[in-house]
């Protein structure tokens, strides 16, 4: 069991678009199962491959039963609207109400290149927005509205984990 190390807020890597993953075989397995493990710690939905220090394209899941790894996610389609308190990994302790689709889905592929779908509604698609939004160098507080954005802004550089 490979658990990495959730690089935070600031870290170049989590604003920094990723690249498609254009081979599969061992490495990409190694790499899912790296997404997964890191997955595997409670209180965790959703891991992009950016947030272990990877500026791949993948991101592992699991909620509403629902656990796997995407490479190469393509957000195919989004429906509604809900709201709610978001968090992040990656900025960690803060929760900010973020706007995000009701119902979403995404397309890629599997460790071994096999094409897939994930669609859900509610936390399920929030997370296919949060982590596919994470491999296009988008952190959730960025879609914050923009006094909220601010706040949050400044809940960031108090934060004891934060350096510039």
């Amino acid at each position: 069991m490979t658990v990495r190390e959730i690089r935070l807020y600031g870290d170049p890597v989590l604003r920094t678009v990723t690249d498609a993953v254009t081979e599969f075989g061992e490495a990409s397995r190694a790499l899912a199962q790296d997404l997964l493990d890191t997955l595997d710690l409670p209180g965790r939905a959703g891991v992009a491959a950016p947030q272990i220090g990877v500026p791949l394209r993948a991101f592992s899941y699991d909620l509403e039963g629902q656990r796997g790894v995407v490479f190469n996610p393509v957000l195919v389609g989004t429906e509604g609207e809900q709201s709610g308190e978001e968090g992040c990994l990656s900025v960690p302790g803060l929760w900010f109400p973020t706007p995000r689709a009701a119902w979403a889905a995404v397309e890629g592929v599997d460790a071994d290149g096999e094409a897939v779908r994930v669609e859900g509604e509610g936390e399920l698609a929030r997370c296919l927005q949060h982590e596919t939004d994470h491999l296009d160098g988008i952190v959730y507080i960025h879609r914050l509205e923009p006094s909220t954005r601010r706040g949050a802004m400044r809940e960031i550089r108090r934060s004891a984990w934060f350096s510039a």
